[in-house]
């Protein structure tokens, strides 16, 4: 089978948390051909590379979202008239009233505008998803978008729809900042509309494609769908409307309730076409039913951490020091470190032996910041303790981070200490968490995101802010071992259980086989030789339909592939493949030890960007 991967600032570049799941998939699926459609965010992790890829990944396109050059393409009058038609239809559908608000109603709404709410959420759905792809189409026939998304003409149809009859309050305070701002955030998220990828060389000769997350990463799998019927899986483990609203607090109103609507609705338009839908916890599976995800088509799969690392530690619990609590992760706001140290101080009341080791660093500026005022407030509330008056002090809190001689790793991190503690306001899926169970460590967390989804019964839940509830928690456990013993050995178990690598590509094993087998084949393949392959479709994808239904049809809808179609080659094996150049912006240019053994090429496959690409391309084949 051969899978079109659609990352958006991860795989296969070096820096990115989706990265990590995505190249333990793509190896555990060694039978499986890959081809990887990467996003980039930003210029730092292009220039960073990628990583060692398998010899299954036959070919990696990147695109980028985040430099903003020309593309050079000057519309006629007919285009620009198309472009300001289908750009007002998707300006008016973020700019309409909220479904099932009816304008000048004081607060209240009537039984038959209720029940005429989902008609109109429907038919604004089908507006946007009209509008969204006439622009697609736009741009695959005058060869791109982002000089018409950046003129003026987008600006103004954006201030029409604002100020038109119906527009929610929000949208109608929009000054001209505001507006300019959105064109340019809708500019930049509709950048994949204008790719060279839809073609019958590109996403057309995938069998599947699976984009890592919503949004960005899923609008090229829309467009392959809408363009060559290739059927689209969708897998996130952090709901990107979410971060949206998360990472919009000090725009205006106006520009969040504008975006958030562009998101919404792309959200909702990803989950109507997709085929499948895999969230990685219950928490992001309610955020896709509320967003208007079809619940037959969601299955949950746990993401798959690696728990070799963390085999020492969890089969000799006893090495930990039995006053000792550990906090790991990454330093900023949303972890309420300030939280964990007023607890602490009441813990140190009850046990004044305990010790807190505080292990992770900041990732920005606004974390380096946060981590300075933590060592202030544990300076302040825990000052330096000596046992004689030649005696140094020392602070029961530390500051520590992995790599050094101490703590050379995460899973030594955890070991040092019985109890693990997590004190988060926010929190997706709580992957230290796990790794903490994969050590088999007894923890104390807030009630946020997934965790109790995570952590079952095998560890003990607070109230997020609550320091004294936090305190009595870890006090219980700190004098009570044998039952943090029995904690850690449960969670451990759990753990094993349900986030490993083997369990999530063992998952998506059988979700790319449940697909295939529901769409039809779509063209023939032919080897070299011009010769069609046996047997290089499955017989059950001519089926639409899974084998145990009674009334299966056996017609395919618009007829045979191999009659309308264009033939496919075949892969072979290429002896000489070429390398990428170095310092390219496709990646680096590693070795013949590091590439492992020469990828499948296709024979048909243009291994250079189309003059119709509208944004810079680069394209590697392995």
């Amino acid at each position: 089978m051969r899978i079109g991967l659609l990352t958006e600032g991860g795989y296969p570049y070096v820096s990115g948390e989706a990265g990590l799941w995505c190249d333990r998939l793509v190896r555990g699926l060694g039978q499986h051909e890959f081809d990887v459609y990467a996003l980039t965010r930003s210029e730092r992790q292009e220039a960073r590379g990628w990583v060692p890829l398998p010899p299954q990944v036959s070919r990696v396109r990147t695109a980028s979202l985040w430099d903003a050059e020309d593309d050079g393409v000057v519309y006629g009058r007919r285009a620009r008239r198309r472009f300001a038609e289908h750009y007002g239809e998707l300006a008016a559908t973020l700019s309409a009233t909220v479904p099932g608000q009816v304008p000048g109603a004081a607060g209240t709404v009537s039984r038959a505008d209720s029940e005429a709410a989902p008609v109109q959420s429907a038919l604004e759905a089908d507006r946007f998803a009209n509008a969204l792809y006439g622009l697609a189409e736009l741009a695959r026939d005058e060869g791109g978008l982002p000089r018409a998304l950046r003129s003026e003409t987008a600006v103004r149809a954006l201030e029409r729809a604002c100020r038109a009859p119906g527009a929610h309050r929000l949208a109608r305070e929009a000054r001209v900042p505001d507006l300019l701002t959105v064109a340019a955030r809708l500019e930049r998220a509709l950048r994949p509309l204008s790719l060279d990828w839809y073609e019958d060389d590109g996403l057309g000769a995938v069998d599947l494609c699976h984009a890592a997350s919503g949004g960005a990463a899923a609008l090229p799998g829309l467009l392959a769908r809408h363009f060559c019927e290739v059927p689209l899986l969708v897998t996130e483990y952090g709901v990107r409307l979410r971060a949206h609203y998360l990472t919009e607090p000090d725009s205006s109103p106006s520009i969040r309730a504008l975006l958030a609507a562009f998101h919404g609705r792309l959200a909702a338009e990803t989950y109507r076409r997709a085929a499948l839908i895999t969230p990685g916890n219950a928490h992001a599976r309610r955020w896709q039913e509320r967003c208007g995800a079809d619940r037959a088509k969601l299955r949950t799969v746990h993401p798959g951490m690696d728990a070799t690392p963390f085999a020492e530690a969890g089969e000799s619990p006893e090495c930990a020091d039995p006053r000792t609590l550990v906090w790991v992760g990454r330093v900023e706001p949303a972890k309420d470190l300030v939280s964990l140290l007023h607890a602490f101080a009441e813990i140190r009341k009850e046990e004044p032996g305990a010790r807190l080791r505080i292990v992770g660093g900041p990732a920005d500026p606004e974390g380096a910041a946060y981590l300075a005022h933590c060592k202030g407030l544990a300076a302040q509330l825990f000052p330096d303790e000596a046992d004689g008056p030649h005696a140094v002090g020392s602070n029961p809190v530390s500051f520590e981070e992995t790599g050094g001689p101490e703590l050379p790793s995460r899973a030594d991190a955890y070991a040092s200490g019985a109890l693990v503690v997590l004190s988060s306001v926010v929190e997706g899926f709580p992957a230290g968490l796990v790794e903490a169970m994969f050590c088999g460590r007894a923890t104390v967390s807030t009630d946020v995101g997934a965790v109790v989804e995570a952590i079952g019964g095998t560890g003990l839940v607070v109230p997020p802010r609550n320091p004294r509830a936090l305190a009595e928690a870890c006090v219980a456990l700190l004098r009570d071992p044998e039952r943090r013993a029995r904690l850690g050995a449960a969670a451990r178990a759990r753990a094993l259980e349900l986030f490993t690598v083997e369990q999530n590509v063992a998952a998506f094993h059988g979700i790319y086989l449940d697909i295939l087998s529901r769409t039809p084949a779509r063209r023939v393949v032919l080897d070299e030789t011009g010769e069609p392959v046996p047997f290089s479709a499955p017989a059950e994808g001519h089926v639409p339909g899974r084998w145990t239904e009674g009334t299966a049809r056996a017609a395919v809808r618009g007829g045979p592939g191999w009659a309308t179609d264009a033939p496919v080659r075949a892969t072979v094996r290429d002896p000489a493949p070429e390398k990428t150049p170095a310092g390219t912006s496709g990646g680096p240019n590693p070795d013949a030890s590091d590439m492992g053994p020469p990828a499948a090429v296709p024979l048909t496959a243009i291994d250079e960007p189309s003059a119709m690409a509208s944004v810079p391309v680069t394209e590697g084949v392995r």
